[in-house]
């Protein structure tokens, strides 16, 4: 059981290591091997339209997120812009007033996102409401890996992620 733990640090110990050595502040290190993995973070998206949303473009977001790593994850805070076919419908950054805390190897549902601006208004994003999905053209996170029931961990900024086709309703 030893050896693996010991693998097991060893990787993290070399993904902390690559992201902490200087690099062009455009790129993200962690970002881009996560991307080429093409790990799926967003496993759902659920945009509540209200009637309020017809005359002032806002809507709530609620996000379904999974943590691959065998270390607790949590999330303080998100940017994120999406859209379809590289068209930014919303973006939008929050803040989380309690950590999202996402279990090893497990999931976890954020907490209600409100006043979302949709950026070209409800009637264009109503046209896409029958795709079914959303692509996250960039994802910025700032999460602390490695926590224990949301408490400490190792504060780790995560910028540059993207996912296509990510299940919306």
């Amino acid at each position: 059981m030893l050896p693996l733990h010991s693998s097991v640090l060893s990787v993290l110990f070399a993904v902390l290591l690559a992201t902490a050595t200087p690099a062009p502040a455009s790129r993200d290190l962690l970002g881009d091997v996560i991307n080429a993995l093409q790990v799926g973070w967003v496993t759902h998206i659920d945009v509540a339209i209200t009637v309020g949303t017809l005359a002032n473009d806002l809507v709530s977001i609620v996000l379904d997120v999974q943590n691959p790593l065998i270390l607790e994850l949590t999330v303080d805070s998100i940017s994120v812009s999406a859209g379809v076919d590289d068209a930014v419908v919303t973006s939008f950054a929050h803040t989380f007033a309690t950590p999202l805390v996402i279990p090893p190897l497990g999931t976890a549902t954020s907490e209600n996102i409100a006043d979302v601006l949709l950026i070209d208004g409800i009637t264009a994003f109503l046209d896409i409401v029958p795709l079914g999905v959303l692509d996250l053209l960039n994802i910025d996170v700032n999460v602390r890996v490695g926590s224990i029931l949301g408490i400490g961990g190792i504060p780790l900024p995560i910028t540059g992620l993207h996912q296509t086709g990510v299940a919306t309703t």
